[in-house]
């Protein structure tokens, strides 16, 4: 390519409530026309939204300070939610310092926490992008709420990682780049399959884990308000999966397909790997160089495929998100195959890990927000 070329930007557009207009092109949206014909595609998710209303700065739906943790004697989470103690090498290092043990595990959590903070803020971010391109109002709106959603998950884990540490980690270099390519994205389809599909799902996946396993209450606590609003998100992607995927040549279903692989591909292998938290190990007189080699020795395909078999593993639901949606096809099935049974996969249905805590959880904010015991659950995140 000359230099100072550019590649033009390729839209993949197949229902005009996914139309986007350049990010620069605010003239687009102030044609009288578009505000005639308003999808109703989104009201629901829109409407339902008085339902998991909550508020981190309002301790009736969550106090930061009622659950003191001692970082020093309380483990945060199980052994096998920190990858690294698997390996022969971490786990003698710490054999006599049950102390140091306890501290570095809690770090772990704080690394993970971390990147979800970090994913929070991309979230944000991505749902504001899209404000500035949809040109449906009604898809406009729904990134707009969305955007509203994630600003409280932002404050709500900062806020916990504040109350529990002091100050988040930074942002591991691979996430970080992923979530940078995802919101600079002029695709829409590249910020829905990355950030609404894949990013959201991972999301899901790593709610429910902690929700289910964290030994901290206000972590739990924590996990199941942001996923009230964490399911209604995803809907996003499979509407728009449903109205884009049946209609795709060839050609352009080949290019989302490269580009959701590129994406869980680059989740998969870089995202908990040893490399993106050097600075931690460290800090453990641990020799992050031989963490990494102890680590390529336990993290084969076969240990994969093992952790996969877990229905909150967080690559176990990106692959049924993606399978569901349509997109993967014999082209890029043996890929995922070599993680996870696809076939037992599709006989799980629709459902998603997390949809019954979140669905438990909008119950408790109802009971709060409505002053009643309510038993009629709005039906729209299952469906």
């Amino acid at each position: 390519m000359a230099d100072g070329a550019q590649t033009p930007i390729r839209q993949i557009t197949k229902d005009e409530v996914y139309d986007a207009v350049a990010p620069t092109d605010f003239a687009a949206l102030l044609d009288i026309d578009r505000h005639l014909n308003r999808s109703s595609a989104f009201d629901k998710i829109i409407s339902a939204t008085h339902d998991h209303f909550w508020d981190p700065l309002d301790k009736k739906y969550i106090d930061f300070d009622a659950e003191p943790w001692d970082l020093d004697t309380q483990d945060m989470m199980p052994d096998d939610m920190v990858p690294a103690l698997a390996t022969e090498y971490v786990s003698g290092h710490f054999a006599d310092k049950p102390v140091e043990r306890t501290r570095f595990k809690n770090e772990m959590m704080r690394w993970q926490l971390s990147a979800i903070l970090h994913g929070e803020q991309g979230a944000l971010n991505l749902s504001a992008s899209l404000c500035h391109v949809l040109r449906d109002p009604g898809a406009q709106e729904y990134a707009a709420n969305q955007c509203r959603e994630e600003g409280r998950h932002v404050t709500a884990f900062a806020k916990y990682i504040k109350t529990r540490w002091g100050s988040p980690l930074p942002c591991g270099q691979v996430l970080a780049d992923l979530l940078i390519e995802i919101v600079h994205a002029p695709e829409v389809y590249k910020k829905i399959v990355g950030m609404q599909m894949l990013v959201e799902g991972l999301a899901m996946g790593a709610f429910a884990t902690f929700y289910q396993r964290s030994h901290d209450p206000l972590a739990r606590k924590l996990m199941q308000l942001v996923m009230t609003d964490e399911a209604f998100h995803h809907k996003f992607g499979k509407i728009w999966a449903d109205r884009t995927i049946p209609k795709l040549s060839a050609e352009e279903h080949e290019i989302v397909e490269n580009w959701a692989a590129h994406c869980f591909q680059t989740l998969l292998f870089n995202l908990v790997a040893p490399h993106q938290m050097r600075d931690i190990y460290a800090r453990f007189g641990l020799d992050p160089d031989k963490v990494m080699a102890a680590f390529q020795e336990i993290a084969t395909d076969n240990e994969r495929r093992e952790q996969m078999k877990e229905s909150t593993n967080i690559f176990r639901v990106l692959v049924k998100t993606l399978l569901n949606a349509g997109i993967i096809t014999d082209r890029t099935r043996a890929f995922y195959a070599m993680y996870v049974d696809l076939d037992e996969l599709k006989h799980e249905g629709d459902r998603m890990v997390g949809d019954d805590i979140a669905e438990d959880g909008i119950r408790y904010l109802q009971t709060i927000n409505f002053g009643i015991n309510t038993d009629s659950l709005s039906k729209v995140a299952a469906e």
